[in-house]
């Protein structure tokens, strides 16, 4: 009888917690105010006089408490386990979100709200998730990471049509109710019934052990961790800061606006594709030669976009490069962690890089929008961007070989993991 490949063993024990991992991440704090808030602005605006950018601020407020709220739930998710950390955010994080319904026109009342959302719904970032999901997976850890990353993309399809259906049925106000729901009634009960831990489960069959790899404080003192943070900032800034304002930078250059609704849905839809073909391509090859080529690509974007005028092809390209980019950039960010300094730390390492990410992407929208309102367009902070993408992926070959092994199993004899030439092969 022929033996299952390791990769087929993976997914049939370890799917539930993909799924559920899945979930959590598309209902969590990651996507649900960045895709649904457009959507309600305006209601805000007409009921309470409150300007664009006092609404939008408080998405900027949740970004700076992710800053500390981040690594504190990785902090207790390596103390207590991610189950009860993911679990309880999720209930925490749709309570907190629903609260938004009783706004009364106060702006610290609802910054407030926001600082409570972020904070209480820390858990349910990818800090956690992927923890779980690193520990189940070992030979195709980087599709599990991408169908579990996926979950942002999904939601984001279908968010903003979604809010709208609410708003028109039930108002603003039952908008804001109804999207809290939906961690409570699908994300909770789903992790609730499939999530499982590693860290204290002695029966557990995953295939990463907590007390793999290096600890936080060894971690700290490596130069790879530090070169990761240093690229995640220029990468995060060039990716985030053009998809909030891809609707303007398309009108600045004279495309009408009905073009402009059909061409930036494509945002989601490639990092959709991203999530995948990412996960597939660092399960195969080596992560840093995949990051090079995927996260340079969009400095082609960026240098399309940044010219006086461009074609619908041209312009479908560069959204396409900069989705399918925001797709992988999470799944390597996870599988850097996992490969060069395991799970020992893992929750931990991952905040510390996550904080690098968010202080990118949390400037990366206000930058843009200050350079043409400067300006009048996007020319210099968008040739800037294609410089920081190429700069920052190249970065990443200098982390050499992994530190951290593929797991030696029955399926996958240490034949496989001894080879001179395989690129899996620890760090000497």
């Amino acid at each position: 009888m022929s033996q299952r490949p390791q990769g087929y063993t993976e997914f049939r024990r370890g799917w539930p917690i993909v799924l559920a991992s899945m979930l959590g991440v598309g209902l969590g704090l990651s996507p649900l105010p960045f895709y649904t808030t457009g959507v309600l602005a305006p209601h805000l605006h007409a009921e309470f006089g409150w300007g664009m950018g006092q609404i939008f601020f408080g998405i900027t407020i949740t970004t700076f408490v992710v800053l500390f709220a981040g690594p504190l739930a990785g902090f207790l998710a390596a103390r207590w386990g991610t189950r009860p950390v993911a679990l309880g955010s999720l209930l925490l994080f749709s309570l907190a979100f629903m609260a938004l319904a009783f706004s009364n026109g106060s702006l610290p009342q609802y910054y407030l709200t926001w600082g409570a959302i972020a904070l209480l719904g820390a858990g349910t970032l990818p800090i956690t998730w992927t923890r779980g999901v690193n520990h189940w997976f070992d030979e195709r850890k980087g599709l599990a990471l991408g169908l579990t990353l996926m979950g942002t993309g999904v939601f984001g399809i279908f968010a903003k049509p979604m809010t709208a259906w609410m708003i028109t049925h039930f108002g603003w106000r039952g908008a804001y109710i109804g999207l809290g729901l939906l961690p409570l009634l699908i994300a909770f009960p789903v992790a609730f019934a499939l999530f499982r831990n590693t860290d204290d489960d002695t029966h557990s069959t995953a295939t990463s052990r907590p007390s793999d790899g290096l600890s936080f404080s060894e971690t700290l003192r490596s130069w790879r961790l530090w070169l990761m943070g240093a690229a995640f900032i220029p990468i995060s800034f060039a990716l985030g800061g053009p998809i909030p304002n891809m609707e303007n930078i398309l009108r600045a250059n004279g495309f009408a606006p009905e073009v402009v609704i059909r061409l930036t849905p494509f945002i989601g839809l490639s990092a959709l594709i991203g999530r995948i073909a990412g996960g597939w391509l660092v399960d195969r090859f080596w992560a840093p030669a995949v990051a090079l080529i995927i996260l340079s690509l969009p400095g082609l974007s960026c240098l399309l976009l940044a010219q006086s005028q461009f074609s619908f092809e041209a312009a479908l390209l560069s959204i396409f490069l900069i989705g399918f980019a925001v797709g992988v950039e999470y799944d390597l960010m996870a599988f850097f962690v996992a490969r060069y300094f395991g799970m020992k730390s893992y929750t931990q390492t991952y905040s510390l890089l996550y904080v690098c990410f968010s202080i990118g992407a949390g400037l990366g929208p206000a930058v843009f929008g200050w350079s043409f309102d400067r300006t009048g367009n996007y020319q210099a902070v968008l040739t800037a961007s294609a410089l920081g993408l190429v700069l920052g992926a190249a970065s990443f070959l200098a982390l050499g070989r992994y530190r951290v092994p593929a797991a030696v199993s029955p399926a996958r004899p240490l034949a496989a993991h001894s080879s001179p030439n395989s690129l899996t092969t620890p760090a000497r």
